[in-house]
């Protein structure tokens, strides 16, 4: 349930940020106060097993406008960006990181922006302070997934933007498993602006994803989006049976015109394992397509909420 209105709030995924969170706060409240007094910050804590939860409940018992929520375990970024959402009460909502790498200082910048008539403006770093093989990797990622899934979306955006009213509504009936807000936000379709915004360094602690949760989120958030996965097993498939029948007629010719036969043994035996392998690939991507549908039928709630700093 949401609070009464306010006028801008701040949705924050937390996870592993005890080191900045003091600063992150004054630094927010510095750069909100620009905009208007009637503001929030919502910070959600992803169960990252440090002082991160002890801090928010400090902060919201000095501050009335910062509200603190604790997921019952560690469910992803993406679904504290969907409670933060779910549960803000402002005119506009900013979402950004925990770590300040998104500053804060660039907020009224957003805002301003969006009083020319747009629903969404995006903040693009145009160059990042992450590690090489960060910038690398999500460089390949998103070329992937612009091809992929159709969707026009910009790598360089990440999660920190401004919304409006209207745009955090849609999102909220958005309730599939399979999350990426910054491409639900995409595919919504609201006039969006972009602004460049500075990257800054990270204050404290490293990135949580690592190589293998970047290939985990890579495939599942290309099923979520597109079924040209699908498609694309079924162009590979014509083409290696046209190659096979061109195959088939060379060997025909070679037989009856040029009287050679053909030694069976060795390419029947490579072209069974070449073809039990593609078999078993497509196999394998309908499966996981059909294991995430039944994710989905399963209609459980996307996140639970533990504990919250403003029950009272």
């Amino acid at each position: 349930m949401e609070k009464a209105a306010s006028h801008i709030s701040v949705v924050i995924p937390v996870y592993r940020a005890e080191e900045c969170l003091h600063e992150l706060y004054r630094r927010l409240v510095s750069a909100l106060s620009t905009i208007s007094k009637d503001f929030e910050i919502l910070m959600i804590e992803d169960c990252g097993s440090d002082r991160s939860w002890d801090i928010i409940c400090e902060l919201s018992r000095q501050d009335p406008r910062v509200r603190g929520f604790r997921f019952s375990r560690n469910f992803g970024q993406h679904y504290g960006i969907t409670a933060g959402i779910d549960n803000a009460g402002g005119e506009w909502v900013v979402v950004m990181d925990c770590d300040l790498q998104d500053r804060p200082e660039e907020i009224p910048r957003l805002y301003k922006k969006a009083q020319e008539g747009f629903d969404v403006v995006l903040a693009l770093r145009l160059e990042r302070k992450d590690s090489l093989f960060k910038r690398i990797s999500s460089y390949l990622f998103f070329r992937l997934f612009r091809y992929l899934s159709g969707l026009d979306y910009n790598g360089d955006a990440g999660n920190f933007r401004i919304i409006s009213r209207k745009v955090a509504d849609c999102y909220r009936k958005m309730r599939e498993n399979l999350r990426l807000f910054g491409a639900l936000v995409t595919w919504m379709g609201f006039p969006t602006a972009a602004i460049n915004v500075e990257h800054a360094e990270r204050v404290g602690g490293k990135s949580s994803y690592t190589f293998r949760k970047l290939l985990h989120l890579a495939v599942d958030t290309i099923i979520a989006y597109s079924d040209k996965p699908l498609r694309v097993t079924v162009k590979f498939g014509l083409v290696i049976s046209l190659i096979a029948f061109a195959f088939g007629i060379y060997f025909i010719v070679r037989t009856i015109f040029y009287n050679q036969p053909v030694a069976g043994w060795p390419s029947l035996i490579v072209s069974l394992y070449f073809l039990g392998g593609v078999i078993i690939s497509i196999l394998g991507i309908i499966g996981i397509y059909l294991g995430k549908v039944f994710d989905e039928v399963k209609g459980r709630p996307l996140y639970i909420i533990a504990d919250r700093t403003d029950t009272t």
